[in-house]
């Protein structure tokens, strides 16, 4: 299963065994050491099954379920008060679920964003040699004919033409 773990305005993704997770809810918080976060506090926020159809807060089960929406989650209506009937998955997490949405309730020792950072490989270097920039030489290519500028060529050809009438 899928975890998406955001805080900070930033997301992590994460693999996660599915069974510890089986029967919370929406709304419930569990242990990052789960996803990997040692000291973390998490929140599950919702998540998807394996279709697509979103999990929503409120209904009960873990099943699929259609129901009439006229707003919020797995429905977006276009005008103001039209509702339609759409499937959505139940609140609690099951086998079904693909994919589940975390967020960051209480921050371990390292800081959530120390996560993206990418760290850059170091060269090592040699001692006793030092490294001088290296400059690239440019050979220039000299041809016979002199170059044309493109106004040239556009005032020689309207003057023929003119020379021609």
């Amino acid at each position: 299963m899928k975890a998406v773990i955001s805080g900070g305005g930033k997301s992590l993704q994460k693999e996660i065994d599915s069974k510890m997770v089986y029967g919370k809810k929406i709304g419930e918080k569990i242990s990052g050491n789960l996803v990997e976060l040692e000291n973390y506090e998490l929140q599950i926020t919702g998540g998807s099954d394996k279709q697509g159809f979103p999990m929503k807060k409120g209904v009960s089960g873990s099943v699929r379920k259609r129901l009439l929406l006229a707003e919020g989650v797995g429905y977006k209506p276009k005008n103001k008060g039209v509702r339609r009937r759409k499937s959505i998955r139940g609140e609690v997490v099951s086998e079904e679920t693909e994919q589940l949405n975390l967020k960051v309730v209480k921050e371990g020792a390292k800081k959530f964003e120390e996560f993206f950072k990418k760290e850059e490989p170091v060269e090592e270097k040699k001692e006793g040699s030092e490294e001088q920039p290296k400059t690239e030489e440019i050979k220039e290519t000299k041809t016979d004919e002199p170059e044309k500028k493109p106004d040239e060529n556009v005032k020689k050809e309207s003057k023929t033409e003119e020379a021609k009438k």
